[in-house]
């Protein structure tokens, strides 16, 4: 018997009785059963506990109510049929401290299931846990959140909790935990600041988190935290709780909340928003997730032979286009907005994810509350959904306020991603300018051969460098044999400097500001912590360029010419100069209301031998930022090796 047969037939879809002879894959499924209540899940008061249900397909339902996290059930209380394929079951008096699941009868089969829409899960996210959600709350929990105006304003560090604080010289107590990140004060190598106290002093505004929902057994044991364990936690299990492994104590449901949330207030005292790394697109296995065992066959996406479709190389496609399973995605982002006062989404693998569920998104966010950020991978991907219908870069002109990352930028700067030895513009590949010139703007078309996907410039997401494949030092090592450690660094300061300085929204990769290595690994979801740590040591080393660092994110900040809000701001303020082959120039002017002290000039240079260039009669030039490397004349720039220089009007 093949696999793929052997997979299909261990999924059962259902018996007719059930839904009257409708298939779940018939387009009449949901206009039959889809729900539009608001009570899904489990809606716990002391005095009463109420469970809805959604599972059409199901003959029989049934709560299942343990003592604990591992224990036989104690009472099995049978759910009653109501309306569009919904289950119901009130239980009188006070569940608090129970656990919970749901049974259905499929066919002949019986399945348990956790509650997609649990809140609360015990440990290792098998069962649902019932508790007061506003118990949860830190004694210092207020809607108050850092002033945010507009998405171009967002200097987005992206962290994983683990990496933070797990190096032995990090001074941080709670290592590897949400608390950890919480902790100020922290001191490192020659009492260097850590953790905090050093993501704050950079001056980001957003810490994006990778995935800190409930995330699969099989990645992380949160029995076994005493040995080692590491994941990114792209393996979705439970999308509406937080992930036990980073809590002080996994078996208590509720600690994990509350943890959680004193970090993100941390965070917004310090004037920190916080991004959630979310994976709709994908669960963890297709056959053994909550959502297939309750209604299968009806939330991923199949080929025609029936086996999985599979775009995300994860193994299945979540089916977003369904009604349901759309309503939750958006549900479920709503909820960690309002429940957690989370400032932004990163959609993982975006581009999977129908365009309806995220227009829906951003609307109902926008609702809520505008300033809350939405950006995703909108690479174009195939799977069981025409193109057209996909959040994808193809399709962002019907995506607006969405922020989709620009690989042919970081492809442009460092090389292409997957050709380890390939040398991007920094190192001195030819022909790159105009991609280069396509990122400055931000990714909108700005003119004939200029211009990518986006239409506005807050769709832009401009980066060198993430979690995903090599690190910028990585791949700068690979692609450049023989060439010095100096040299070296002077490109990967050129590399952040050009992210920092280009229209749109600006990303960086926890790490990059010390030039972050990981010796060389390219994957490294489930690599031992040692390669994925922050080095606190080697940011004791690189205060340098730790400071360089600081020094960008300021300019940026301090000048609004690198955050124009429109295209048409772009088209009307950003002039690209000439310049020789192996440089970018460009200037911004008069982008503060005509003053002409408001004119910069900005430079890349990429050749080891300098570069001069001619500088537009615009005024008297000074260095703002590069003066090391700058000697200007009159009207001429000579730029002194390999990186980049910013000029400013003298008033």
């Amino acid at each position: 018997m093949s696999v793929q047969r052997e997979m299909k037939e261990r999924i059962d879809y259902g018996d007719p009785a059930a839904t009257g002879g409708i298939s779940v894959f018939a387009e009449d499924f949901d206009l039959m059963f889809s729900y539009g209540g608001d009570d899904l899940g489990l809606t716990y008061t002391a005095a009463r506990s109420s469970f809805c249900l959604w599972a059409p397909t199901s003959l029989q339902a049934e709560v299942l109510l343990y003592d604990t996290w591992d224990g036989e059930a104690v009472h099995r209380l049978p759910m009653a049929r109501d309306v569009r394929g919904t289950w119901r079951l009130s239980v009188e008096g006070d569940l608090e401290g129970k656990f919970y699941t749901y049974r259905v009868r499929i066919g002949d089969q019986w399945n348990e299931a956790v509650d997609p829409y649990a809140r609360a899960v015990g440990v290792n996210g098998d069962r649902g846990a019932i508790l007061d959600l506003r118990k949860t709350d830190p004694l210092r929990w207020t809607e108050d959140k850092p002033p945010f105006a507009h998405p171009v304003d967002a200097v987005i560090y992206e962290l994983h909790l683990r990496d933070l604080s797990v190096h032995p010289a990090s001074g941080i107590t709670h290592k590897g935990q949400y608390l950890g990140l919480a902790e100020s004060g922290t001191r490192g190598p020659g009492g260097l600041a850590t953790g905090l106290d050093h993501i704050a002093a950079l001056g980001v505004t957003h810490v994006q988190l990778l995935p800190f929902y409930d995330y699969a057994t099989e990645s992380v044991d949160e029995t076994r935290l005493d040995q080692p364990h590491y994941n990114w936690g792209y393996d979705p299990k439970n999308y509406n709780a937080p992930e036990g492994s980073y809590a002080t104590d996994p078996y208590l449901p509720g600690l994990r909340i509350r943890e959680l949330k004193s970090m993100i207030q941390a965070l917004h005292d310090r004037g920190l928003r916080v991004i959630m790394d979310v994976v709709y697109n994908h669960l963890y296995d297709g056959y053994r997730v909550n959502f297939t065992k309750l209604v299968p066959g009806y939330y991923l996406r199949y080929k025609p032979d029936g086996s999985l479709s599979n775009g995300c190389g994860c193994g299945n496609d979540a089916a977003t286009e369904r009604v349901m399973m759309s309503r939750f995605i958006v549900e479920s982002v709503l909820y960690w907005a309002k429940e957690y006062h989370i400032d932004g989404f990163r959609f993982d693998l975006m581009g999977l994810i129908d365009i309806d569920t995220m227009q829906e998104i951003r609307r109902r966010l926008d609702e809520l509350d505008p300033s809350i950020l939405t950006i995703g991978e909108g690479w174009i991907m195939e799977t069981e959904l025409p193109l057209e219908r996909l959040a994808n870069q193809g399709n962002a002109d019907v995506l607006p306020g969405i922020g989709q990352f620009n690989d042919d930028f970081r492809d442009a700067i460092k090389g292409n991603i997957f050709i380890e030895d390939q040398p991007g513009f920094i190192s001195g590949r030819s022909g790159l300018e105009q991609a280069v010139k396509s990122g400055i703007a931000g990714g909108i078309v700005y003119s004939q051969g200029i211009g990518q996907f986006a239409e506005e410039p807050q769709q832009c997401v401009n980066f060198v460098e993430c979690h995903d494949n090599h690190t910028l030092w990585d791949k700068i090592v690979l692609s450049t044999p023989h060439v010095p450690g100096e040299q070296r660094r002077a490109m990967h300061r050129l590399a952040s400097a050009m992210v920092l300085t280009s229209q749109g929204i600006a990303f960086i990769h926890a790490g990059q500001e010390f030039m972050r290595t990981k010796k060389g690994v390219e994957n490294s979801f489930k690599s031992p912590i040692a390669i994925n740590q922050l080095d606190w040591e080697q940011c004791a080393a690189r205060t340098e360029d730790v400071a360089y660092m600081k020094q960008l994110i300021a300019l940026r900040r301090s000048h609004p010419a690198f955050r124009l809000r429109s295209r048409d701001e772009i088209r009307d303020k950003l002039m690209f100069e000439k310049a020789p082959a192996g440089t970018v120039a460009y200037t911004l002017r008069n982008h503060a209301g005509g003053d002409p002290s408001q004119h910069l000039y900005v430079v890349y240079n990429t050749k080891q031998g300098g570069a001069t260039l001619q500088l537009p009669p615009l005024g008297m030039w000074e260095p703002l930022l590069g003066g090391e490397l700058a000697a200007v004349e009159a009207d001429r720039l000579t730029v002194q090796g390999i990186g980049m220089v910013v000029l400013a009007v003298q008033p």
